[in-house]
């Protein structure tokens, strides 16, 4: 009886939340796309190659090529608009754009602004860019050697002390790979995004990133905060979960020339079908 009394509990405290988040959600965004037949997404429009602008002007990428997944599959047509770090969240918040998949990495901060859906579809780490001449294959390479960097850059501390490096801080990127270039440091450490993003624009064609990144921070895409736990964020979960299931994200990469990540092929075998061939 005790047994019966306390299942009927839960199950009446579970009916009561379900109904609660149930008349929270207005599904306002979600409605709006369908009403027009279109979804605004924001991508960024310098950072190549996951979202930039071709030489006709639009907006292509990686990202841009997940948002017109989104939009294929709500049957809906897409609209892109360029974003940058700065304006990313409040183009979301102020409803200039329904959803952001813009590099962003996922943070608490950013979830109290933006409704971050999981599970993360990208992720980035520290890594490093080095010429390829050098064969720098291990982390413990670069022990008592000189290593570029940017100040202010939190990894900095943490390869001098894991693996012994010595860092030479610049006040920014370029002079750090002009540094690189000028043969002042072995390799130039920063977040593999960004080095990826080099090594894929053809002006570093003789550097490498040779390590296995370390220190991932997941990106998140993101749709309107008060829709995270509703129709819409539990549909951009569904479209994760399927990108990385699928595969697709790992294909998305090699179009792109993106290097391949340990972290899109962990996801894809975290979720893969245990059933399939």
């Amino acid at each position: 009886m005790k047994k019966t009394t306390a299942a009927l509990t839960i199950a009446s405290l579970l009916g009561s939340t379900v109904a609660a988040v149930a008349e929270q959600c207005t599904n306002e965004t979600w409605n709006k796309i369908q009403e027009r037949g279109t979804i605004v997404v924001g991508v960024k429009a310098d950072t190549k190659p996951w979202g930039f602008r071709g030489e006709n002007g639009d907006l292509i990428g990686m990202e841009a090529d997940m948002a017109k997944e989104v939009a294929d599959t709500l049957g809906v047509e897409l609209e892109l608009v360029g974003v940058q770090s700065s304006n990313r969240m409040q183009f979301l918040e102020g409803g200039r754009i329904d959803l952001m998949i813009a590099t962003m990495s996922d943070r608490t901060d950013r979830r109290e602004i933006v409704g971050v859906v999981g599970p993360n579809y990208y992720s980035s780490g520290t890594n490093i860019m080095a010429p390829k001449a050098l064969g720098i294959d291990e982390w413990s390479d670069l022990e008592g050697k000189p290593v570029c960097g940017k100040q202010g850059a939190f990894y900095n501390q943490i390869i001098e002390d894991r693996y012994g490096a010595q860092i030479v801080a610049f006040t920014g990127n370029a002079e750090a790979k002009q540094a690189l270039r000028d043969r002042k440091c072995i390799a130039w450490v920063y977040d593999d995004s960004v080095i990826a993003a080099d090594l894929a624009s053809g002006n570093f064609d003789d550097f490498e990133m040779p390590l296995t990144s370390e220190d991932d921070n997941p990106w998140g895409l993101a749709v309107p905060i008060a829709e995270r736990n509703c129709v819409f964020g539990r549909f951009m979960s569904g479209m994760q979960y399927n990108w990385h299931q699928s595969g697709d994200l790992i294909a998305l990469e090699e179009k792109w020339g993106i290097q391949a990540t340990a972290y899109l092929q962990r996801e894809n075998e975290r979720f893969k079908d245990w059933l399939a061939e």
